[in-house]
């Protein structure tokens, strides 16, 4: 199970974090504020998004209906301190699938968790992306051009697929260092850079910067 935590308690996001790894053994990726988890969830594939009703840069609610409305499929459970009807309600028109009250218990998140996932909310994705003479196969890792086989590595198929997935959204050099190395790992941002820079370089120059253009400061995004 992959999960997204969305908390800005650092103590009870930490502990969710730790006490869902160790008791599920499940993938979790832990941010603190609504607009991280609206960048997550929709760069990546989740089984379910956990969303704190409370936090800075677009609660809980507001975050859950954003989803929504650009399309997201995936499952999505509110956690949070309000426990009248009318906040329920709220909670589940904006789109959430299920609702806990805070204090909670570990086992009980963990249940309400398992049903979510035995919903199959998860979308299917195309094995085949294509973009003008562009494809991407991500099942082979094959990248062809026009009639020519590009040779990429690893981690240049992954930033490439993750960028073709999010077309005409840019993803921000933090998102794709999680979502490609993982944010623990040893990396500066910089080899990021030098790795689209490497991209651009097996892809015809004519129009590689075009494809993958840079937002100065930001990040990257595939242009339409």
């Amino acid at each position: 199970m992959k999960i997204l935590l969305a908390e800005d308690d650092i103590r009870l996001g930490e502990l969710t974090a730790h006490m869902l790894r160790k008791k599920s053994g499940c993938t979790v990726d832990w941010v603190k504020t609504g607009s991280d988890a609206f960048d997550y969830a929709t760069a990546s594939s989740y089984d379910v998004v956990v969303l704190d009703w409370m936090m800075p840069e677009g609660d809980g609610r507001e975050t859950c209906a954003k989803l929504r409305k650009r399309g997201y499929l995936g499952a999505i459970l509110m956690l949070t301190a309000k426990d009248a009807v009318q906040d329920r309600v709220e909670g589940l028109d904006a789109g959430a699938d299920d609702y806990l009250v805070k204090p909670f218990e570990m086992d009980e998140l963990l249940a309400r968790l398992r049903a979510l996932m035995r919903r199959n909310f998860v979308p299917f994705q195309e094995d085949i992306i294509r973009i003008r003479d562009l494809e991407l196969q991500r099942m082979s890792q094959i990248v062809i051009q026009g009639d020519q086989e590009i040779q990429l590595s690893p981690r240049e198929f992954q930033i490439l697929d993750l960028l073709l997935q999010n077309k005409g959204r840019t993803l921000t050099r933090e998102v794709i260092l999680d979502k490609v190395w993982g944010l623990d790992a040893e990396v500066n941002l910089k080899t990021i850079d030098a790795t689209v820079k490497l991209i651009r370089k097996k892809l015809e120059p004519s129009y590689s910067r075009e494809l993958i253009q840079s937002v100065r400061g930001v990040g990257y995004k595939i242009g339409d």
